[in-house]
């Protein structure tokens, strides 16, 4: 069952924080985004964020609430291109593009860690974690959902044709970021991502728009 800061919070006791939350919970997010959910260690996630484990306890409650804030935080800050390209855009050609062509510039950043956290994050989970794994996998699925609405607001608008597969079309695409977020945590270029997008909307069933 998949656990959100929603269904459970921590609940706040003993002194007033004396360190920034906001900072603290910036610098977990890099970490986790490193590391993974299960690899992050507390004696890491405290040195990074400049605590002590009882007051990591008493501000987020767990590790485990520490990880989805973090999510959270990710989601609306380095992962939110996508959802702003799908919506922005005026064709459904224009919102890929602008989401491979955005993503290949975020998971190259030197800010952050390379990648894409929601990909990254689950890696190599034990069975103890898998809750974890398939929470961030249904996050995932949701995000490809959003892809296929969008290419069928696009069949929808004759911009593709009335016969495209609209999930199997989703799903290429989908593959093709966490292709370019696996290669970016290699060591990809933004360059070399770049040519991956291009040739990704080569195979863009429809011509496309001037």
């Amino acid at each position: 069952m998949e656990k959100t800061l929603e269904t459970k919070k921590p609940r706040a006791r003993g002194r007033p924080l004396s360190f920034d939350r906001d900072q603290a919970l910036e610098n977990a997010m890099h970490v986790f985004w490193r590391f993974g959910y299960e690899a992050a260690s507390i004696s890491e996630l405290t040195a990074a964020m400049g605590i002590t484990p009882p007051s990591l306890y008493s501000a987020f409650g767990d590790k485990e609430h520490l990880f989805w804030e973090a999510i959270e935080r990710y989601a609306v800050g380095p992962g939110s291109g996508a959802p702003k390209a799908l919506a922005e855009e005026a064709s459904a050609y224009a919102a890929i593009k602008r989401l491979l062509e955005e993503a290949a510039e975020e998971l190259t950043r030197s800010c952050h860690p390379r990648g894409c956290m929601m990909v990254m994050a689950a890696t190599n989970c034990s069975v103890a974690s898998a809750h974890i794994e398939a929470a961030l996998a249904k996050r995932r699925a949701g995000a490809v959902t959003g892809i296929r609405d969008r290419i069928e607001q696009g069949i929808a608008n004759g911009e593709l044709p009335a016969d495209t597969d609209a999930g199997a079309l989703a799903n290429f695409y989908a593959t093709v970021y966490q292709g370019m977020s696996m290669q970016s945590k290699d060591g990809a270029t933004f360059e070399s991502l770049m040519a991956i997008t291009a040739a990704a909307m080569r195979a863009w069933p429809a011509k496309q728009p001037a």
